[in-house]
């Protein structure tokens, strides 16, 4: 038996190149578990969250603003600008098109 044999026949569905590469960008903004740890806590609170996300993650402001701006690139947050700060909420609509294209693309 050759080694060829022996790989399970998988099913891929079919993505076009956009959406490769948006699932691999949305993908990498989760790989740190600080980010899904802010994901968690957006998604807990209905409505905007501002500065209470530094004390609430206990670290420095511009390690929590490089996480926020890595998870606002990859459409996982909007943001709200009512000075004088700025308030983050989970976009869910993009959420669930993630988490169904990825379920989606890996189905064996």
């Amino acid at each position: 038996m050759s080694d060829t044999n022996c790989i399970k026949e998988i099913k891929l569905i079919p993505l076009n190149q956009d959406e490769e590469e948006k699932l691999a960008v949305q993908a990498k903004a989760l790989a740190h578990p600080v980010r899904i740890r802010l994901l968690k806590i957006l998604a807990a609170q209905p409505g905007c969250i501002g500065g209470d996300l530094v004390s609430t993650i206990g670290l420095a402001q511009s390690t929590v603003s490089e996480h926020l701006r890595i998870l606002k690139e990859a459409s996982f947050i909007t943001t709200e600008v009512q000075r004088p700060r700025t308030c983050y909420s989970v976009n869910q609509n993009e959420l669930k098109k993630f988490n169904s294209l990825f379920a989606t693309s890996f189905r064996l």
